[in-house]
């Protein structure tokens, strides 16, 4: 079997239905974020040796974001979504059991620490690029929404995964040096 078809080489390619589309759409954009997006999370997860508790949920959020990726590959809800709400609250526990151990934060952190935690702080980031790119989308044709909720949550799993690690291995969160109060519990 081979891999490569060449119709890409003019700048297209299928979306789920056989639409043809530019690969600098908004819609190949987000999909392609969120397939970055799991493969870092790949590279995480091929790192860790302990915290496997969390090393469990980041399989988990891969294949989620595999649904994420198919669902924004896909133009109308007539071909069915994948992503469901139960994801989107399923981030919501593990952030609130994650957040349980470390102190609660008053100030902005500097991404950082354990090494597990900074690729975690990382992927945050790609997580709000994609979260952004899905909104691009969202903005010109339909999306399953559930896909935004699923990766704005996302972001903040992260965080909270990253903080987690870090209290884990015993390295302290770094205070952003130019900070006031900025949360109040």
């Amino acid at each position: 079997m081979k891999i490569y078809t060449k119709t890409g080489d003019k700048g297209q390619t299928s979306i789920i239905g056989g639409e043809k589309v530019s690969k600098a759409s908004n819609r190949v954009c987000s999909y392609g974020t969120v397939d970055e997006l799991n493969s870092y999370l790949g590279v995480i997860i091929s790192q860790m040796k302990s915290s496997l508790d969390v090393k469990k949920d980041l399989i988990e959020i891969q294949q989620i974001l595999f649904d994420c990726g198919t669902d924004m590959a896909t133009p109308n809800a007539s071909k069915g979504y994948r992503t469901k709400s139960e994801s989107a609250v399923w981030l919501e526990e593990c952030i609130d059991k994650y957040l349980q151990s470390p102190e609660p934060l008053t100030e902005f952190i500097l991404p950082g620490g354990d090494p597990i935690a900074s690729h975690l702080h990382y992927a945050r980031t790609i997580a709000r690029r994609a979260e952004r790119e899905v909104v691009a989308t969202a903005s010109e044709e339909e999306i399953n929404e559930e896909v935004l909720k699923f990766l704005n949550r996302l972001s903040d799993y992260f965080f909270a995964a990253a903080r987690l690690i870090n209290h884990r291995e015993g390295r302290p969160d770094v205070s952003y040096r130019r900070n006031g109060k900025v949360f109040y519990n």
